[in-house]
């Protein structure tokens, strides 16, 4: 007996039809989520998963457009990648330096450096309240570049590219 139906051709079909029907959600979830690779040594891991609307919250790993300054420049270039740090401060907590330790809420966070690696001077981060929609970061690495230094500040909403979640 002969068959009048071709299985190939109807697997092919399904597959043209449902191309694009799962296509809508995975260009979807790509608009909101990245797979980031660290190429710096103040983060310990050195991959991480990017979800563009996660809530922030203190510990939370953000990534973030540094701010456009010489010594950024002079450092990471130009048009630097972004940078991945830890938040420390969330609006409303107050920031205070006592010499060059750093403290949030009466709390030492860090110890901030006089200069740079190739010798540049530093400049001390913001003091007092962490303004609305912005965030104190920083990271355990001795030379991390962060919310530290007046150079970073806070890292405020329109910088931020999304929380991330280390990975490997």
């Amino acid at each position: 007996m002969r068959h009048f139906f071709n299985w190939k051709r109807v697997g092919l079909l399904c597959g043209l039809v449902a191309l694009p029907l799962a296509w809508a959600p995975i260009d979807a979830f790509s608009k909101s989520h990245a797979f980031l690779i660290n190429a710096s040594p103040s983060l310990p891991n050195w991959a991480f998963w990017l979800d563009k609307a996660a809530p922030i919250e203190r510990g939370s790993l953000i990534f973030f457009k540094p701010p456009a300054s010489a010594l950024v420049a002079k450092h990471f270039g130009e048009d630097p990648q972004m940078f991945g740090k830890r938040v420390i401060g969330l609006p409303g907590d107050v920031v205070s330096h006592e010499g060059m330790e750093v403290f949030v809420n009466g709390t030492k966070v860090a110890t901030r450096l006089a200069r740079t690696r190739l010798g540049i001077a530093l400049t001390r981060g913001p003091d007092g309240p962490v303004p609305e929609n912005c965030f104190y970061v920083g990271t355990d690495h001795p030379r991390g570049f962060d919310s530290r230094y007046g150079e970073i500040g806070f890292v405020c909403r329109g910088q931020i590219l999304g929380s991330g979640k280390a990975i490997l």
